[in-house]
């Protein structure tokens, strides 16, 4: 009798376990660009597999300027860098459960930029919010008074004058205590700061050329042989902007993220203006990725007897590509959404060895939207107008529910504005305590896809 009593106390201790382990999965925060990792991957389990004929349900929603910026989470506040181009930046502070806005700091710098409006992710930990706005203010914010503790400016403090032709886009990157940017600007390419102060700790030189300025990638960790290795993406040199120059490829940097020593470096990187950040591939491989019917590179980096490291290419291809979000990496095959102002693509799905599995073309079309990996599923906005939930296979294009959530709105049809078009919701989107928070052009709000 006693046996059966203690296997049920012991049944019962295990089920409430479980459960706990279940709520830490699906309470796991989205405190940055890409998600905790920064590979768009969440450990949240127990997603809805079927949604309502009306889409999933929708827990609140709140008013957003127009851009391109998306949300973060922590510790149940939603954080995001919104903008007003006649005045300047907002970092406003939501309550996660119930959209209530509890606090926002707001700072003056005007100005509007072809694609209007915010593009950048804040970091943020227990104290502090950390975000980078357009015109490359940076500014540390203490969450518990709502104040300002530090600001500096990514290119004008680094010898930038006139800003590069879509402004600066940089989603900071916290290492311990450093706050690392990638400025690409004339006197920096990489700069780490104290976090608490502002300092500047270490700045490399420019990875590449002071003209070759349209660089949006943002620092992105990878593990290189058991090591920790800042890799920084640098655009090639844009020959619309540079007409009768001499081509000027791009690099790929790995760089020590405690010192800013530069550890390696390849070149012949094609793409005049890189966003995505690089997809660590496994077994000391990278991918790149670029628009602009500009593609894929794989690379390997190796390390010497000597201990030195050298990269090099595996493979490069023009039918794989990523202009604003990089792939995502599921069971050896990645998956990306591949528009171009050339090519329609869609939805494409490739190998290790560069080979395409599949790609949807336009049906469905895909517009370089978001993704989220989680629980086997991906989440994937089109980019446009709906929500896709996905299930990742090499062997076909699989959707397994879908809603049109995502609306029009909030951007002018005149003058340099145009270039923003109201049906171009890119923005990526965050995933946390079984909470999605997508943005589109006017709104952001937040779906419940976990029962």
């Amino acid at each position: 009798m006693n046996i059966i009593k203690n296997s049920k106390k012991v049944f019962i201790g295990l089920i409430a376990m479980l459960a706990v382990i279940n709520l830490e999965l699906n309470a796991q925060d989205w405190h940055q660009f890409l998600g905790p990792d920064r590979n768009a991957t969440s450990s949240h389990t127990g997603l809805l597999r079927t949604w309502a004929a009306t889409g999933p349900e929708v827990l609140w929603a709140v008013e957003v300027g127009r851009g391109y910026g998306g949300p973060v989470v922590k510790n149940g506040k939603v954080y995001l860098l919104d903008r007003d181009d006649d005045f300047g930046d907002f970092m406003r502070c939501f309550d996660l459960q119930t959209g209530e806005e509890l606090w926002k700091f707001s700072y003056e710098t005007p100005g509007e930029l072809p694609f209007p409006g915010s593009r950048s992710i804040p970091i943020v930990t227990d104290t502090h919010v950390y975000a980078c706005g357009p015109n490359g203010d940076l500014y540390c914010i203490d969450i518990r008074t709502h104040q300002l503790v530090w600001k500096k400016n990514i290119w004008t403090d680094f010898g930038g004058t006139s800003l590069p032709m879509w402004g600066i886009t940089q989603s900071p990157f916290i290492y311990d205590d450093l706050l690392i940017v990638t400025s690409q600007s004339p006197q920096a390419g990489v700069v780490a700061y104290n976090k608490a102060t502002g300092d500047v700790v270490w700045q490399t030189p420019n990875l590449t050329d002071p003209r070759m300025r349209d660089n949006y990638s943002s620092p992105k960790i990878a593990n290189i042989h058991g090591e920790e290795h800042l890799v920084i993406v640098s655009s090639s040199l844009n020959l619309v902007q540079n007409r009768g120059a001499d081509p000027m490829p791009g690099k790929v940097t790995g760089i020590n993220p405690r010192t800013g020593k530069i550890l390696w470096q390849i070149e012949g990187w094609d793409c005049h203006i890189t966003v995505a950040c690089p997809v660590e591939a496994g077994d000391n491989k990278l991918l790149i990725t670029g628009g602009y019917s500009l593609g894929a590179m794989m690379i390997q980096v190796n390390k010497n007897t000597n201990g030195a490291f050298e990269a090099v290419e595996l493979f490069r291809t023009t039918d794989f590509g990523a202009q604003n979000l990089p792939p995502i990496l599921h069971n050896g095959y990645f998956y990306t959404m591949y528009r171009t102002n050339a090519k329609r693509e869609g939805f494409v799905c490739m190998n290790m060895n560069g080979e395409i599995m599949w790609k949807t073309g336009r049906n469905p079309d895909f517009d370089r939207g978001s993704m989220i990996l989680a629980d086997g599923l991906l989440l994937a906005t089109d980019g446009m107008s709906t929500l896709y939930l996905i299930e990742p296979d090499p062997t076909g294009f699989k959707p397994v529910a879908s809603s049109a959530i995502l609306r029009e709105g909030g951007v002018p049809t005149e003058g340099m504005s145009v270039m923003g078009g109201s049906t171009q919701n890119w923005a990526p989107i965050a995933l946390a305590d079984g909470k999605l928070l997508i943005r589109d052009q006017s709104r952001m709000f937040c779906i419940k896809i976990v029962e």
